[in-house]
C-alpha cells in the first residue's frame, strides 16, 4: 500500500476524501485507507485507496454500509471513487460550531451517510 501513498495523496489534493477537510488542519497525518476493506475482498491498489483523516477512517472502519434509522434499510456509505463529494455534501468554514466547520448532507440520505463517517 505504501507504494501508492504518493499517488493517493496527490489525487486527494491534501484533503480527507470523506469530510474534505485539509491535512493542514490536523496534527495527526492522514491515513491511506481501503475503501472496500481487504476482509470484504478489497485490494491494495489506487482505485480502492483513499486519503482519510483519522476521525473518518476510525468511524468508517471496514464498513461499506449502515442502517437508515428512519427506514431500517441498508444504505451504502459514500464512496469517493464512485461519487462526487460536492453532489452529496457541503462544507462551511466559519460555521457556528465548536471548530467553526459544518459539513452537511445535501439530502436526508446524504446526511445519514455522513453521520456514519464523522
Amino acid at each position: 500500500m505504501s507504494e501508492f501513498a504518493g499517488e493517493v495523496r496527490r489525487r486527494a489534493q491534501g484533503r480527507c476524501e470523506y469530510c474534505h477537510l485539509p491535512q493542514s488542519a490536523f496534527r495527526r497525518p492522514f491515513h491511506i485507507e481501503h475503501i472496500v476493506a481487504p476482509q470484504h475482498g478489497g485490494l491494495s491498489r489506487p482505485d480502492n485507496l483513499a486519503l482519510a483523516c483519522w476521525n473518518c477512517n476510525l468511524k468508517k472502519g471496514p464498513n461499506l454500509s449502515g442502517i437508515d434509522p428512519q427506514t431500517d434499510r441498508i444504505t451504502a456509505l459514500f464512496n469517493p471513487r464512485k461519487e462526487e463529494w460536492n453532489d452529496h455534501f457541503s462544507l462551511e468554514i466559519g460555521a457556528p460550531l465548536q471548530q467553526g466547520i459544518a459539513i452537511q448532507g445535501l439530502t436526508p440520505l446524504d446526511e445519514l451517510r455522513f453521520r456514519y463517517l464523522v
